[in-house]
C-alpha cells in the first residue's frame, strides 16, 4: 500500500514532464511552422527582378518591331507605338525571307532526323551489347566526340568538303551538323535505356521478338521524353547555327536564316525596326517547337535531373 502512494506522484510527475515536453514540441512545431509560413521578400524581389531582366527586352523587340522607321528614334524606345504597322515584317518578307527559312528547315530536318535515329540505335547497342570490346570502344569514340568543339574543326570540316564538292550547298551544313549531334544524344539516350528494366528486355526475347522489334516497340515508347528532349536541342542548336553557313556557303540563296539575319542587318544598319522584326520571324518556329514538344521536354528534363 505504502509503495502505491509513492509511485503515484512519481507517475504524476513522469506525466507532467511527458505532457510538458510534449507541449514544448509543439510550440516548436508551431514556431517553426510559422517561421516556413513567413514571405520570402528577398526571394520574391530576386524573382521579379529577373523576370524584368529577361521580359524587358523582349517587350523592346516586340514594340519597336510595329514601329515605322522614322518615329523610332524621336520615340522613347519602350513607349508602344501610337501607330502600330506591318510594313517592317512586309519589307522582311519581301526580302527573300521564305527562301531563308526553307534552307533553315530543310538544313535543321535532314540532319536532326539522320542523327537522333543514328544516336538511338547506337545507344541501344551500346546499353545492350554488354561488355564488348567493340562497343565499347565505340562509345568511348563518342564520348570522344563530346571533347573537340566545333571551333576547332572548321579547317579539316572545310577541306573535307571542298574534296567531296560539296562547297556551298545545304549538304555542306547537314553532313557536320549530324556528326557534332550524334554523341551528346548518344549519351542523353544511353543513360535513359540503362534504365529500363532488364526483365522487360528478357520478356520480349522469350516471346520470339528480334532486336530491332525489340527497339522500336519497347526501348523508343519508354524513352520517348528522351528522344523529345534530345530532338528539340539539337534542332534548337542547328536552327541557331552560325558558323557553319558562314564558312561552308557564299551564293545568297543558301544562307539560313542566322546567316541572312546578319547579312540583313548589315543591309539595313539603320532600320532597326526592320532588323527586329526578322528577329521576331527567325524565334517563332522555335517557339512552336516548344509549345509542341513542351510536355515532353519538360518530363525528359525533370527524368534526366532525378538521376
Amino acid at each position: 500500500m505504502g509503495m502505491t502512494q509513492t509511485t503515484r506522484p512519481e507517475r504524476a510527475a513522469a506525466a507532467g514532464t511527458k505532457t510538458h515536453r510534449h507541449r514544448r514540441r509543439a510550440g516548436g512545431e508551431q514556431r517553426s511552422r510559422a517561421l516556413g509560413e513567413r514571405p520570402n521578400w528577398l526571394g520574391g524581389v530576386a524573382g521579379w527582378l529577373w523576370l524584368a531582366i529577361v521580359i524587358v527586352p523582349i517587350y523592346w523587340i516586340l514594340i519597336t518591331s510595329f514601329k515605322a522607321q522614322s518615329s523610332y528614334y524621336a520615340t522613347n524606345p519602350l513607349a508602344p507605338p501610337t501607330e502600330p504597322s506591318l510594313a517592317n515584317y512586309r519589307l522582311v518578307v519581301e526580302s527573300d525571307f521564305p527562301l531563308y527559312f526553307l534552307n533553315s528547315l530543310i538544313v535543321t530536318v535532314g540532319a536532326v532526323v539522320p542523327a537522333v535515329t543514328v544516336a538511338f540505335m547506337a545507344a541501344y547497342a551500346i546499353v545492350r551489347g554488354g561488355t564488348r570490346r567493340f562497343l565499347r570502344g565505340v562509345n568511348s569514340l563518342f564520348l570522344m566526340g563530346l571533347a573537340i568543339p566545333l571551333q576547332a574543326t572548321v579547317i579539316p570540316i572545310y577541306l573535307i568538303i571542298i574534296r567531296l564538292r560539296l562547297y556551298d550547298s545545304l549538304a555542306a551544313l547537314i553532313l557536320p551538323s549530324i556528326a557534332f549531334a550524334i554523341p551528346l544524344s548518344v549519351l542523353v539516350l544511353a543513360n535513359f535505356i540503362r534504365d529500363v528494366p532488364k526483365e522487360l528486355f528478357e520478356s520480349m526475347r522469350l516471346d520470339g521478338a528480334g532486336e530491332m522489334r525489340t527497339l522500336w516497340r519497347l526501348a523508343l515508347p519508354l524513352t520517348l521524353p528522351a528522344v523529345v528532349t534530345v530532338t528539340i536541342y539539337n534542332a534548337l542548336t542547328i536552327w541557331n547555327g552560325f558558323l557553319l553557313p558562314l564558312i561552308l556557303t557564299q551564293s545568297p540563296d543558301k544562307r539560313t536564316l542566322p546567316l541572312a539575319l546578319w547579312t540583313f542587318q548589315g543591309q539595313y544598319s539603320v532600320n532597326v525596326p526592320a532588323v527586329l522584326a526578322s528577329v521576331v520571324l527567325t524565334t517563332l518556329p522555335l517557339l512552336i517547337l516548344y509549345v509542341v514538344g513542351r510536355r515532353q521536354l519538360l518530363s525528359g528534363l525533370t527524368a534526366g535531373f532525378s538521376k
